[in-house]
């Protein structure tokens, strides 16, 4: 039934696509990119400047885990040239990008986890045996600055009479990361504590790449059991830890349930949000606010 409900969700969006024709790219002179996340977008924007129109696929406080684009983001895909895609199995990619390359099959799509080692899943700082590997790798500055690459490179591939002015952008925003990355790393510098409780566990790269460690609670985006909450509730104690982070993409009960056993609260860190520098920036001090 699901099947039959995406085919025909297919089919509307290729008539959208056919009445609404291709005039977008004539009438704005630049070039239309579609990301898939909004950290993606950043990049694309950044480096592409005043030269890209940059459109994102799931919107702001959407699940990409389970997110269905609408017809009119699918049709408005006939007018792009670039699609950027995270490439680290977020299911929304999973399911739709055959489909998206046969409403354009011109599209060129740019990987941004082309040159990255994606980490397996980690609960409770351990890797899990079934070997699935976290799709967040953006929230590593270090993997930030591989997907500037990729990106500028992409751009240059499908725009190469503005490959130079991507290359300083690039070289610009390289450069805005590196100081970035030692600005956190001074930050977290003086923590001994270096533990911090996720409901979803989006910031294993992030805690990878500061030698921090990432207690996550939620598996496969599955409702935890009374024992599965009574274990994250005794191991959240044990480490005195009292605030538990949320994503804004997720449903927040469980973790203010959780907040309250354990005489805290919860607090949101979104791990897709567009301002991708200025984000870090605000977990990095959420984060250090806990771990004191």
């Amino acid at each position: 039934m699901v099947k039959i409900v995406r085919e025909f969700f297919f089919f509307v969006s290729f008539l959208a696509l056919l009445l609404n024709g291709c005039a977008g790219p004539a009438e704005t002179g630049k070039l239309r990119v579609v990301a898939s996340i909004a950290p993606l977008a950043y990049f694309a924007e950044r480096i592409g400047a005043s030269h890209v129109a940059v459109s994102v696929m799931v919107p702001p406080g959407a699940n990409p885990h389970s997110y269905e684009p609408s017809p009119r983001q699918v049709a408005r895909l006939g007018e792009a040239a670039l699609f950027v895609k995270a490439g680290s199995g977020i299911e929304f990619e999973l399911a739709w990008m055959e489909r998206f390359l046969s409403i354009n099959p011109a599209l060129k799509v740019c990987n941004g986890v082309e040159g990255i080692r994606l980490l397996p899943v980690k609960h409770d700082g351990f890797a899990h045996q079934d070997e699935r590997f976290d799709p967040h790798y953006w929230l590593s500055v270090a993997n930030g600055m591989v997907i500037a690459r990729n990106v500028e490179r992409a751009l240059a591939a499908a725009d190469p009479a503005r490959r130079v002015e991507y290359a300083a952008n690039l070289a610009k925003l390289q450069a805005e990361l590196q100081l970035l990355d030692r600005e956190i790393q001074g930050k977290l510098a003086g923590l001994k504590n270096r533990r911090f409780l996720v409901f979803h566990p989006a910031w294993g790269y992030y805690a990878d790449s500061f030698r921090l460690q990432q207690i996550a609670v939620e598996e496969e985006g599955k409702t935890l059991t009374p024992r599965q909450m009574q274990r994250v509730i005794e191991q959240a104690k044990a480490n005195r830890i009292s605030v538990i982070f949320i994503s804004p993409q997720f449903s927040a009960s469980q973790a203010q349930t959780i907040a309250r056993e354990i005489g805290g609260k919860s607090r949101s860190v979104d791990p897709l949000a567009s301002d991708y520098q200025d984000n870090l920036r605000r977990a990095t001090s959420a984060f250090i606010e806990t771990m004191r």
